[in-house]
């Protein structure tokens, strides 16, 4: 048996909707487990200063990784390492050595790692140095005991980024590799770190104690992945190439991108500096919500995204085959999250009190998260489908449209957000969220027909009229089966609002099923065929010209 897991693990992937399902499934635990890290956080804070100094605390050291280390590893670090790989026939008992194999991309992603680790080392020492300073810009609504904890938990937030800074080189090794299986196991660990602080060392060091737990979840994302790494034939060297063409190429590539970033991350500012100002708690309601409408798009549409970014880049430039990979993974995507979208409306108030209502977690909490995430909710087929139309831009080494497309949603965003959060409290954040990402989807999708084609629109249009039929009946038995349970349970327990929680999820996702089935959906049938698959972890094979051939 171990020896099975083990060639599992090492096994390629070369089938999109194989390496989704992967890394869907490794998605669905950890944000399982990322379930469980906030009720545990909402049972032993509730929605109070407490965990709005946590999640404030969360956001400098995050816009650090986010512009540094996803730059560099979504937009150039993938197309150009993958165009350096040679097929891994070392696997094959062909006698050869990896690290020769493919010396000049490991070469690269040596160099790449040492420039990583010296700028995210800097900016974590100012960031530990002028962490008080950050965190009154940041949080301008705080009290002086509030920022100062603030200030505190984001001095040791930021040893975090070093080390996911390092994971996701590796991770972007092992995507480019197409071995998902390990890649998909770091976040996992990541939320089982965090958890161990909420329940171990919050009992020694207080508040203090969940932020060394994002430190220990952060070692764990890299630390999984580096056997494999290992295994494929890497070896660091440490060693500054300053005129290294392929890095140079990666860092002009990163600027864009990391300026992308950087834009986006200005709404969680915005977010972070509106919400410090507003009703205690409403920083941690905005980041409940956030995290349960997080869930549907990090399992269906960043899996589906990070599965076909190494095709979409292989066929960049061949425009039939980069519609019909894309096509493929959108209608993909689109098939689980409009019923996703319907049942989270139809049964928001269940799925809140299930996971978070515990504790100090009460029922105005209940009621802030439930609007709140009603409001994310209009913006999911939206959230999850641009992360797989901005790979396209950057197969195609474009990282500055999305920048400049950025750039002018979030200042419709900010502008939203200022004018409606005096309002509506916490739900016009969500709404001003949900607002700019339809903008956003819009203005991606409609550059991207003008350059390719029109992405197989068609299709698109009628598979998803199928799916917004079976979502819509799927919404409406949900509906009905809340009412037909109710009399038979006690809403007054946990028991209780979980059984109607589970009949009327499993009623909507069987209509859904019958209905993407009598409407003969090609998606569903798709899904099925990887259901009853027996070797979603076939070895590849080559063909005379050594090209790559498989599932």
């Amino acid at each position: 048996m171990l020896a099975k897991f083990k060639d599992i693990l090492k096994r390629q992937i070369n089938s999109i909707t194989a390496a989704a399902a992967l890394v869907a499934l490794s998605s669905l635990a950890s944000r399982f487990l990322g379930v469980v890290r906030d009720r545990i956080l909402a049972g032993s804070f509730g929605a109070g200063t407490t965990l709005d100094v946590y999640y404030a605390a969360f956001r400098v050291p995050d816009l650090v990784y986010n512009l540094i280390v996803l730059g560099a590893l979504s937009s150039g670090f993938i197309p150009i390492f993958t165009s350096l790989i040679k097929d891994f026939a070392c696997e094959r008992g062909q006698g050869c050595d990896p690290a020769l194999q493919n010396k000049e991309a490991w070469s690269l992603a040596s160099n790449v790692l040492n420039y990583l680790f010296i700028g995210l080392g800097l900016l974590s020492l100012l960031g530990i140095i002028f962490a008080p300073a950050l965190t009154r810009l940041i949080t301008p609504g705080f009290g002086p005991s509030e920022q100062a904890a603030t200030a505190a938990l984001t001095r040791i937030m930021f040893l975090s980024p070093i080390f996911l800074g390092i994971s996701g080189i590796l991770g972007g090794v092992l995507q480019s590799f197409k071995r998902f299986v390990v890649y998909s196991l770091a976040p996992v660990f990541y939320n089982l770190g965090i958890i161990i602080g909420a329940l171990f060392f919050v009992n020694w060091w207080g508040v203090y104690g969940l932020a060394w737990g994002v430190v220990l979840g952060a070692f764990m994302h890299m630390a999984v992945q580096i056997p494999m790494v290992s295994r494929l034939g890497f070896k660091y060297q440490f060693r500054i190439r300053r005129r290294d063409p392929q890095t140079r190429k990666i860092g002009q590539m990163m600027v864009p991108r990391t300026l992308s970033l950087a834009i986006s991350q200005i709404n969680l500012v915005v977010v972070t500096a509106l919400a410090s100002g507003l009703a205690g708690g409403s920083l941690a309601i905005f980041n409940f919500a956030n995290n349960l409408q997080s869930f549907p798009i990090g399992i269906f549409g960043i899996s589906f995204a990070i599965a076909a970014f190494p095709s979409l880049s292989a066929a960049a430039f061949d425009k039939e085959k980069l519609t019909a990979n894309f096509s493929q993974s959108f209608r993909q995507i689109l098939f689980f999250i409009i019923p996703a979208t319907v049942l989270i409306v139809a049964l928001r108030a269940q799925i809140i009190r299930v996971v978070l209502g515990t504790g100090r977690f009460d029922w105005q909490d209940t009621i802030l998260t439930m609007n709140t995430l009603g409001f994310f909710a209009l913006s999911l087929f939206a959230q999850a489908t641009i992360p797989l139309l901005v790979r396209v831009f950057y197969a195609r080494h474009n990282s500055a449209t999305p920048f400049y497309i950025g750039l002018f949603t979030v200042a419709v965003n900010t502008a939203l957000a200022l004018w409606l959060a005096p309002r509506m409290g916490v739900t016009g954040l969500a709404l001003a969220f949900s607002i700019d990402n339809v903008l956003n989807f819009l203005l991606l999708w409609i550059w991207l027909s003008l350059k390719i084609g029109n992405l197989d629109l068609g299709r698109i249009t009628r598979s998803v009229a199928k799916f917004l039929l079976a979502a819509l009946a799927a919404g409406g038995a949900a509906q009905i089966m809340k009412v037909l349970v109710w009399p038979y349970i006690d809403m007054t327990k946990f028991s209780g609002v979980f059984i109607q929680l589970l009949a009327g999820s499993a009623a909507g996702i069987l209509v859904y099923a019958l209905f993407c089935y009598l409407l003969k959906s090609e998606e569903f049938f798709g899904f099925v065929a990887v259901l009853g698959w027996r070797h979603p972890f076939k070895k590849v094979q080559t063909d005379d010209q050594g090209e790559a051939r498989g599932v």
